[in-house]
This record gives structure tokens, C-alpha cells and sequence, in this order.
């Protein structure tokens, strides 16, 4: 590799290389500074010296680390480099070549599926919010996609619709299109219609319903969406009034359409709600709450019972998110 000039651009350098070297006695912030590069996808090239694609969403962060070591009474050195020719560019490239790590997340991803008919609500949705960050920490240092990454990305989608289909029957799927401001006058003394056995997103909705839209709602529990009748409005289900749009789930569009969405404890909520339905950014309260409904619906002996106690709750956690002391 050649180091290039102070001046050259970092575009022109395909590399970023940080060199660092620590006190003889400095084995803890060594192990820390190891594990927060290894974390971002670095390639130790021998004892001290770490290389990462220059194009990585990580590579600012090879300056803190940089900063750190100094902190820590060490030297440190980031340098851009690049390949003196192509062979040695492919041979660098290579070392980032994360097949390894997807098949063995693959081959766990194939021993779960095994046994997913075996699991209840909330073991399913642990055990998809698992493999999720494995899943998403690994792409997240696949700086070189290749065909290995493409099959992941397949197998990673049919092993989230096979729990998808197990826990909802009939989940609605993502709909394109904008969201109709409604006015909650038109929206009072009518019948709500949604899938039975409710789980995260149908439960909260009907509470949403019931202490934020309609307070003199009636709700009738289908047993397919096809039963809905046609007076009814229809919520978390592909073709209801109210389903997921874009990538708001259903309690989010509901928000949204009801002007509520600048409602900071219903906006936490929904937070909540959208990392239990579809993932993403996660929410503390979030295990507790889906603990809670799982426990709620192995007890109650029907929907009605089940929203009667989960209501009382989100209203807890409303009053929580709606205090100014949560934090985000």
C-alpha cells in the first residue's frame, strides 16, 4: 500500500489506515478500543494497525478512536492509503469478504425455522428481534455486497414473513399513498372492526380508538377480514380505512389521520408500538409491554377482557411518555 499526501482528497483514497499503540499497561483500553473497531468492521492488518474501506459510514469514527488513544497516554496515526495495483486492491478488498459470518448466521437463521410452530407470541418475537441485530450488524459492515449478501437478504425476508404469517394471519401489508386528515365529529358511535386475538398494534389502536376518537366505539373481533361488515370501520388489515401506509403501522397512521400526531405521549407510544410490529428503533418500555400482552392473552378469555385490562396499561404508559421525564 502507499500513503498518500496530506493533500490528496479522501475520495481519491479508497482507504482509511489507524495505527495505534497504547501503554505497556493499558490492557483494558486496548481490549476497549479493539472491540469498538472490530464493532465497526476494521481488519486488523497485524497488532496495532486497522484498515476500513474509506466509504464506510463508520470511517468518521476512526478519529474518536484515534483521539481516545491519545487520551489513554498512547500515539496514534490515521492515514489514507491506497493500493499500488489492482491485484493488491482485490487482495484487500477480500479480507472484508463477510461470507463466513452470513453462513453462520444463516445456518442459525435454519435451525430456528425449525422450530418456530413450537414457540408462543413473545418467544417469536424475541427470537425475530434477535437474528434482526445479528442480520443488521452484519450489513451494516458489508462494505462489499456480494452474492452471499443477496441470499441473506432472501432468507433474512422469508424467515420474517414465516413468523409474520404465524403470529397475525391476514398481517396487512405496507400500502403507498398519502394519509386523509379526518375529522374525529364525523367518527362517533361507530362500529370498528378489526382481527380477533389482538396482538401490539390491533390492541393499541382500539385503545386509541376508544380514549382518543370514539369514545362510545363498538368493536367487533373478525374472524377473517373478509367478515368485516360493510358500516364497519375496519383497522390493521389490507383494504381497512385504516391500515399500515408507507411505514407507519396502523396506531401510527390512525395518529396521523386524527391530527394526534403532534401529541408527544401518543407519538412515544407510537414509537413503541411501531419496534413491536415491524422493528426498528427500539424502545425500553417496549419489552415489557409485549410481556405483559403475551401473559394477558394466555389468562383472558376473550378480546373484550384483553383490551379492558391492556388499556389500563397504555394508559400508564401514556401518562409516562406524557410526563417530560422519559427519555429517548
Amino acid at each position: 500500500m502507499a500513503i498518500l499526501p496530506a493533500m490528496e482528497t479522501p475520495s481519491a483514497s479508497p482507504w482509511l489506515l489507524l495505527i495505534v499503540s497504547l501503554p505497556t499497561g493499558g490492557a483494558t483500553a486496548r481490549m476497549r478500543i479493539w472491540r469498538a473497531l472490530k464493532a465497526q468492521g476494521c481488519i486488523a492488518l497485524r497488532d496495532g494497525a486497522y484498515l476500513l474501506p474509506s466509504h464506510a459510514e463508520q470511517a468518521a469514527q476512526l478519529g474518536d478512536l484515534a483521539a481516545e488513544t491519545s487520551e489513554e497516554g498512547g500515539q496514534s496515526w490515521l492515514l489514507r492509503v491506497q493500493a499500488r495495483n489492482a491485484e493488491e486492491s482485490a487482495a484487500l478488498q477480500a479480507l472484508f469478504d463477510r461470507t463466513a459470518d452470513y453462513d453462520d448466521w444463516l445456518a442459525d437463521l435454519f435451525e430456528a425455522r425449525q422450530n418456530l410452530a413450537t414457540l408462543s407470541a413473545a418467544e417469536l418475537n424475541r427470537l425475530l428481534r434477535r437474528h434482526q441485530r445479528t442480520y443488521q450488524a452484519l450489513r451494516r459492515i458489508d462494505f462489499f455486497p456480494n452474492e452471499t449478501s443477496l441470499r441473506a437478504q432472501a432468507q433474512w425476508q422469508d424467515f420474517s414473513n414465516a413468523i409474520e404469517a404465524i403470529l397475525s394471519p391476514g398481517e396487512p401489508h405496507m400500502a403507498e399513498g398519502g394519509i386523509v386528515r379526518r375529522d374525529p365529529v364525523h367518527y362517533q358511535g361507530r362500529r370498528w372492526a378489526t382481527r380477533r386475538h389482538l396482538w401490539v398494534d390491533r390492541i393499541a389502536c382500539a385503545w386509541l380508538i376508544q380514549r382518543f376518537i370514539d369514545p362510545a366505539a363498538r368493536f367487533l373481533w373478525l374472524e377473517s377480514p373478509a367478515d368485516c361488515p360493510a358500516d364497519a370501520l375496519g383497522f390493521d388489515f389490507d383494504g381497512a380505512a385504516f391500515t399500515h401506509v408507507g411505514e407507519r403501522v396502523s396506531f401510527e397512521v390512525l395518529l396521523a389521520s386524527f391530527g394526534l400526531d403532534d401529541n408527544r405521549g401518543l407519538a412515544q407510544l407510537g414509537a413503541l408500538v411501531h419496534a413491536l410490529d415491524v422493528g426498528g428503533v427500539a424502545v425500553p418500555e417496549a419489552a415489557g409491554f409485549e410481556a405483559m400482552l403475551a401473559g394477558a392473552r394466555k389468562r383472558l378469555p376473550d378480546d373484550d377482557a384483553l383490551l379492558a385490562e391492556t388499556g389500563a396499561v397504555l394508559d400508564s404508559l401514556y401518562a409516562h411518555f406524557s410526563s417530560g421525564r422519559h427519555k429517548t
